[in-house]
């Protein structure tokens, strides 16, 4: 998958600082693969397919805010 076209700020407008935009993109390649090889492991060892993906969901899910603390 490839990382969005459009990264939206809180105001709905798009990011564009350049720089700011080729981390975004490089952190989301490096999160893509890091996920893939964790999704595949699993799989390898026995996991679902179904449920490596419900508990990879959940984690993106608690994923907290740094604008928020712990709250999220």
């Amino acid at each position: 998958m490839e990382s969005p076209k459009l990264w939206l700020q809180d105001d709905g407008q798009p990011l564009s600082c350049q720089e700011k935009l080729r981390v975004l993109d490089e952190n989301w390649q490096e999160v893509q693969e890091i996920l893939q090889d964790a999704f595949e492991d699993a799989v390898l060892m026995g996991v679902s397919e179904q449920g490596m993906r419900a508990h990879l969901t959940d984690l993106v899910a608690s994923l907290q805010s740094p604008h928020q603390g712990n709250k999220a």
